[in-house]
């Protein structure tokens, strides 16, 4: 191995060695599946040959590889190392080849963003439609050869992309700055979108918007900087004109910046002057001011929401309508702000359980059962409190479908799920788990499932849930709900006196048992432990040479990932519903987000002002129940799980005396 390692230099370029130590291990007890070493190291070697440009060496180690399910990787470095040279056939040639791959669609979408760049609208046409996985970039293009082909349809979908609150790329440009000189895209839908970025919380966006305003029509940068970070002074100082429609614009953004920290002032303040704007204006910021003011849970909002009136209500205004009503117990506005929603909104699972629950307080109960019956065969968090709702008698038991090992043997000859498992072997997550995507997106359930029980074999655990998690009718819950670890786990969850269940239902949730994951903020192991609460809870344990790369150590991150929710749960009324929206979004915001009096936990969760936290807590919940009747535990009802939770004035024990706790601002 060591020659191996100096041929390559492997040592120098950062190539992950344990991974092919553990495959040349693999061959040597004859495990199948596995790579050839020599295949392996040629084939991270040519990976390192494009990484580092040295592209002569790839035909050598395409001619090494040339029967490899990993070629495709090889030739594709090559060729689009020379994309702009290369003919349409040979492009279409790989494409062709390789369709059992992420590669062939990869290479048509980098084909056709040099399509775009160079206008060759005749052959961009032709291959778009063939395209799995698009982007603004590529649709942009799309559009524009469309409209080069004399496609007047196509301005629908051109003004579509302009109505987004993010940036977009320059490729879009030269469709918008047509689609205005043209009067298609009107100063309506560019004040529109102006909202859409400083609502998103980009004003630069909103600044470079501005510019395609005439002259007269925008407002002073000066004064939206001043809006972003001094509304009330900029109101108060009265210097903006009320009269034009510039300056009531900034003075819009500057209540609802005001509305973020503190709806009722901005409310308040707006009161007094919302009668010098035009109705459209009002019904927009009252439906503002009522958003922010739901998601701070004040009663209010509720009447802020009636002066929006239905011209200023959208799908999200209406949600946060609805979780407000909730929190009030009033049930006619709960049914009244879904009835108002789309047709596509309304039939997403929360809004159909929460509908069936006003039906069934006004005492409609077939109405309520009509709703309930479907639903409770949908196996989420709504499918089972629709299942409770019903009773027994009622409820779907779930059936634990098993797929036969000749299906599994089968799955395990098809080459696209061999190259996924190879660069899974090699540590290329990122590629691997795009190749097991890509292999199995149109699998029905008896494949999925036999490709899922094939990455549990291979100790593939998050592949294995995620695609046992997509089946339709045919399920194996002993797949999604896989419980690796158990014997570590069960000393922490005993030493700090933690339900088993859900320890294992928020572990799925954090990592999908990944022992190696790391979130975009740092946070680490199979329970997404942040640094700084790493060293709070080594100092708590006495751990006085505490290394932070030993967090990824399975014993370490388990016993520090329980001591730390066992800590917040105790802090937080023992609660487990606030202890984990308190893990995902910290033990101060959980707090706050209770109400003056006690409330169902499937309200409390379901009005959770931050999205991530608020699908976070269901899942996790739902998850404990599944794991509860796995591990033969009696406590497997969700709402039995979810409680009640108590008013805000019962104690909390964030904080307090010691300056490591957990902060309650957290």
């Amino acid at each position: 191995m060591r020659m191996i390692c100096l041929r390559y230099g492997w040592a120098r370029r950062g190539i992950n060695l344990h991974a092919v130590v553990g495959l040349v291990l693999m061959l040597a007890l004859g495990l199948p599946g596995v790579t050839r070493a020599d295949e392996s190291s040629d084939f991270l070697a040519a990976r390192e040959a494009y990484r580092s440009g040295d592209i002569a060496q790839l035909s050598v180690y395409a001619e090494r590889l040339k029967t490899s399910v990993l070629l495709p990787y090889v030739q594709y470095w090559a060729l689009s190392k020379r994309l702009k040279d290369a003919s349409a056939d040979e492009i279409r040639d790989f494409i062709g080849r390789n369709t059992d791959s992420a590669l062939s669609d990869r290479l048509r979408g980098d084909w056709l963003r040099l399509l775009g760049q160079n206008q060759d609208w005749v052959t961009y046409r032709n291959e778009f439609p063939l395209l799995v996985k698009t982007d603004s970039s590529l649709q942009c293009y799309a559009v524009r050869a469309r409209l080069a082909a004399g496609e007047m349809l196509a301005l629908k979908d051109g003004v579509a992309l302009w109505l987004a609150g993010k940036d977009l790329p320059t490729a879009c440009a030269p469709l918008f700055s047509q689609l205005i000189a043209d009067n298609l895209i009107s100063d309506d839908d560019i004040w529109q979108r102006i909202r859409l970025a400083l609502g998103a919380g980009n004003p630069t966006l909103a600044k470079a918007l501005i510019t395609y305003l005439p002259a007269a029509q925008r407002p002073a940068t000066r004064l939206l900087d001043r809006a972003t970070g001094a509304p009330e002074s900029l109101l108060n100082s009265r210097v903006l004109v009320l009269d034009q429609r510039k300056d009531r614009e900034l003075a819009l953004y500057a209540i609802s910046r005001m509305a973020r920290k503190d709806a009722q002032n901005a409310a308040d303040l707006w009161q007094g002057i919302s009668a010098r704007f035009t109705l459209p204006e009002q019904h927009y910021l009252w439906g503002q001011i009522g958003l922010f003011g739901a998601r701070q849970h004040l009663p209010t909002a509720l009447t802020w929401f009636e002066r929006a009136t239905p011209v200023g209500m959208n799908d999200e205004l209406l949600g946060w309508k609805v979780r407000t009503a909730l929190r009030l117990g009033n049930w006619s506005a709960v049914l009244s702000g879904i009835d108002a929603m789309s047709p596509a909104v309304r039939n997403e699972p929360a809004w159909r359980y929460w509908l069936a629950r006003a039906y069934k307080q006004q005492g409609k109960l077939v109405q309520a059962n009509t709703l309930l019956a479907p639903l409770s065969l949908e196996h989420d968090f709504y499918g089972q409190l629709a299942e409770e709702e019903l009773g027994p008698a009622l409820g779907a038991p779930a059936v634990n479908f098993k797929v036969s090992s000749d299906e599994v043997a089968s799955m395990a000859r098809v080459v696209d799920i061999q190259r996924a498992l190879m660069l899974y072997k090699l540590d290329l997550r990122f590629d691997a788990n795009t190749e097991w995507n890509w292999a199995t997106r149109n699998y029905d359930d008896r494949r999925l499932l036999a490709a899922a029980e094939l990455a549990r074999q291979n100790n593939w655990i998050d592949r294995a849930i995620n695609t046992a998690n997509r089946t339709r009718q045919l399920h194996d819950f002993d797949l999604r709900f896989l419980a690796p670890y158990r014997d570590t786990a069960k000393i922490y969850a005993k030493q700090y006196g933690l339900d088993e269940a859900w320890v294992y239902g928020l572990m799925r949730q954090e990592s999908r048992f990944v022992s190696q994951a790391k979130s975009g903020v740092g946070a680490s192991g199979l329970m997404q432990i942040m640094p700084a609460t790493a060293r709070w809870i080594a100092t708590k344990l006495g751990l006085k040479h505490f290394q932070a790369g030993t967090i990824h150590d399975l014993d370490t991150n388990m016993q520090f990932g329980m001591y730390y929710l066992k800590t917040i749960q105790q802090g937080l009324d023992d609660s487990a519903v606030l202890a984990t929206a308190a893990y995902n979004a910290g033990p101060g915001r959980a707090r706050r987000w209770r109400g003056d009096s006690t409330m169902e936990g499937a309200i409390y969760a379901e009005s959770i002002p931050f999205s991530e936290t608020r699908d976070y807590v269901k899942k996790v919940m739902y998850n404990a129940v599944y794991y509860a009747r796995s591990f033969g535990q009696s406590n497997t009802s969700l709402k039995a799980r979810l409680g009640m939770i108590a008013g805000e004035a019962s104690p909390v024990r964030c904080g307090g005396k010691d300056e490591n706790a957990p902060a309650c601002d957290q």
